[in-house]
């Protein structure tokens, strides 16, 4: 009887505040430009040095990941962002006039990066990540758009939603816009180099990093204390680390180069990208300028220490540690080397790696499960690649392989179970 009644008070909360919503957010009519303001504009955002610096830092921002279906045409929309609330269709943002932006204005545009607001006023659903886009400065979103204003146009509408209620009431997202948005265009830190401080803007604002790399709450916001400290990636399941490179932090021990390296060509002598990750490096950071890679290692060195993790529980099994070390030996060591070192330069080490030893063991098992892939790459055109393993080993057996990597050599991760091992069996894939 309790939880009803505070389910009740909870639904008549989010109805007050969808009410207070749409009182403030009422969609409006979209206010016209004067011809001649809209003939200045167009013919700024015509000049080809402009468009070229929009095309770069669209790739920065990795733009046409969710803005193009697979399969489907360039930035034309129509990819499905699944969240724990149910679908959110990306849009369409080709010049088209009818079914992407092409009547857009730059304000227009500048509202939905700066203020997550549509063209009419309506607050944007945040899986479009204007809690990131809200630190790009009005020059780089000026790029941006005669980027995207230089596009073909693409003929593709826009589907709905399909959200959860009260979820897909837009206006109830007034409650959680107070509680997880502030707009702001990114500040220098004067008290850091204009290193730091590129890297931070890149980090931050037009890379999004925190919106996968930081843990979020059951109201999908994130926790600004566990500023890139790592957390679950909802629904795709898949542990976005820690990006600390100071003791207790996800990458303790990487260098500089080491980071460069994984961004620019998806591989470097600590470890490979895969998984989500794997088509940020292939869509964006490969796309890069080694100065910005550079500025952005070097924020990333600068993240503070992280605090000591408790001991992990053990799996204590010895039988399932031994049926673990012969399933390495046949299965694994061929690559990855007896001793978990790899050979550098072609399979990555496993002793010490940080998707080994992160705190969940969810990369290690889906990738033991699902294969690793490693992105082609402009500076790693033919990278190896490993086998899945989900139609030849059980999931006592993937438990029993994972665990004595994570407990073997230096590492001392936590154990993984059976059922857990099922479960990531059946996650969907993107």
């Amino acid at each position: 009887m309790k939880r009803w009644w505070r389910r009740g008070i909870l639904i008549f909360v989010l109805l007050g505040m969808a009410l207070l919503g749409w009182w403030l957010f009422a969609p409006g009519c979209v206010q016209q430009m004067p011809p001649a303001q809209l003939e200045a504009e167009a013919a700024k955002l015509r000049a080809p040095a402009l468009i070229a610096r929009g095309e770069y830092l669209a790739a920065v921002g990795d733009c046409a990941a969710c803005h193009t279906e697979r399969g489907g045409q360039r930035y034309a929309g129509g990819r499905v962002l699944a969240t724990p609330f149910g679908d959110v269709p990306a849009p369409n943002i080709t010049p088209d006039p009818e079914t992407g932006i092409g009547r857009w204005s730059f304000e227009d545009f500048w509202r939905a990066l700066h203020e997550g607001k549509g063209r009419r006023g309506e607050p944007l659903y945040p899986v479009f990540s204007y809690t990131s886009f809200t630190k790009v400065t009005r020059d780089d979103a000026l790029a941006i758009f005669a980027w995207l204003k230089s596009l073909p146009p693409v003929h593709q509408p826009d589907r709905a939603p399909r959200l959860a209620f009260p979820y897909s009431v837009r206006s109830s997202l007034l409650a959680w816009r107070a509680l997880y948005f502030k707009p702001g265009v990114y500040r220098p830190d004067p008290a850091r180099s204009p290193e730091w401080n590129r890297g931070a803007y890149l980090v931050q604002g037009l890379g999004h990093c925190n919106e996968c790399h930081t843990t979020r709450n059951a109201w999908g916001g994130m926790e600004q204390d566990r500023h890139l400290a790592g957390g679950t990636i909802p629904v795709q399941d898949w542990y976005a680390p820690d990006l600390g490179t100071q003791p207790g932090g996800g990458l303790a021990g990487w260098s500089s180069q080491d980071i460069v390296d994984l961004l620019k060509t998806g591989q470097s002598a600590r470890g490979v990208a895969f998984g989500p990750m794997a088509d940020v490096v292939r869509n964006s950071t490969q796309h890069m300028s080694d100065v910005d890679l550079q500025a952005v290692a070097v924020y990333l060195q600068a993240l503070p220490a992280r605090a000591p993790a408790p001991a992990p529980a053990t799996y204590t099994q010895a039988a399932s540690h031994a049926q673990g070390g012969e399933l390495y030996a046949r299965q694994c060591a061929a690559c990855h080397g007896k001793q978990g070192e790899g050979a550098p330069g072609v399979y990555p080490p496993l002793d010490g790696n940080s998707s080994v030893t992160a705190p969940t063991a969810t990369n290690a098992v889906r990738s033991v499960l699902l294969g690793g892939f490693a992105p082609a790459t402009v500076g790693n055109p033919r990278p190896y690649s490993m086998p899945p393993f989900a139609q030849q080993l059980s999931d006592d057996e993937v438990a029993a392989v994972v665990n004595y990597i994570r407990q073997s050599w230096s590492n001392r991760a936590s154990a993984v179970w059976p059922a857990e091992v099922g479960r990531l069996r059946h996650t969907p894939v993107d």
